[in-house]
């Protein structure tokens, strides 16, 4: 024992420590996952080998060998989503996962926009919440748990008039759709005039309390609003929405010369009355 200690070296003590930090960011990015109990099975049948080797036990230890590469399948087939999404999270912290990043936050903009457009063209009304650093956890429970990839086609069929789930808000989190039919405080604020509908009022009471931004359909005149921080920015088309949610949603740099985000602009068209 002696013997090894004074082997040790200095390389040697940086070749541990490499493995333990990688270790640890990979129980990071499974905690909170159902992947974690695959993990733990996946340790007990390599355990499970070794005393079938040393207990000679060849025909056992061949078949938990081959279970070790099945198991390790399972957990990339099963979990997918989980596992995506905790890379996802890690994967942040790195520039070329944050490029990665951005590509998905780009398509979760055009695929809102393509929807809220559609929608317009149509009068069916909608209301999109997108979750930014403050959690909306109270708002999801209130709706009905989706956990589901966003898209146009999943979003239409949610705000369809036929559907159970169109009366209430969508709750983008992490750039999927995790709930529908949620409720939304109202805003109390008196100087909110009687020209604004039930859509635009919950909008607006949820960004006075939260960070999220808001995107806002009318029923009645199949206008588009974005809502944040208790404003309103109403009768936007397509290009102008696409351009304040990617400036509205992109990182900001942190530090003293990091330059201050710029407030949109609220159209001076008069505001239109949403159908309560």
């Amino acid at each position: 024992m002696w013997a090894s200690i004074a082997q040790f070296r200095w390389i040697d003590a940086v070749d541990v420590v490499i493995v333990a930090f990688a270790v640890y960011q990979l129980l990071l990015m499974f905690k909170g996952t159902k992947a974690v109990q695959m993990i733990l099975g996946l340790v007990l049948v390599y355990f499970a080998s070794r005393i079938a080797l040393r207990g000679g036990l060849l025909t056992v230890n061949w078949v938990l060998q081959n279970l070790l590469g099945v198991w390790f399948l399972l957990i990339i087939i099963l979990f997918q989503p989980e596992l995506r999404r905790a890379l996802a999270s890690f994967g942040l912290r790195s520039r070329l996962l944050r490029a990665f990043a951005r590509h998905e936050e780009a398509h979760m903009i055009d695929e809102i926009v393509r929807t809220v457009s559609s929608l317009a063209a149509k009068k069916i009304g909608a209301i999109i919440v997108l979750e930014r650093e403050t959690k909306l956890s109270d708002s999801i429970e209130s709706g009905v748990r989706i956990d589901a990839t966003l898209s146009k086609r999943l979003l239409e069929s949610i705000f369809n008039p036929g559907s159970p789930l169109h009366d209430g808000a969508v709750i983008v989190q992490r750039g999927r759709v995790a709930a529908a039919s949620c409720f939304l405080p109202l805003s109390l604020n008196p100087d909110v005039g009687e020209e604004f509908g039930t859509r635009h009022r919950a909008a607006i009471g949820l960004t006075e309390e939260t960070d999220a931004l808001v995107v806002v359909v009318s029923e009645e005149t199949g206008s588009i609003s974005l809502v944040r921080a208790g404003t309103i920015s109403h009768d936007l088309d397509a290009t102008a929405l696409r351009r304040f949610l990617g400036k509205l949603l992109e990182p900001r740099r942190e530090g003293p010369l990091a330059p201050r985000p710029r407030e949109a602009a609220v159209p001076s068209a008069a505001p239109q009355r949403d159908k309560p």
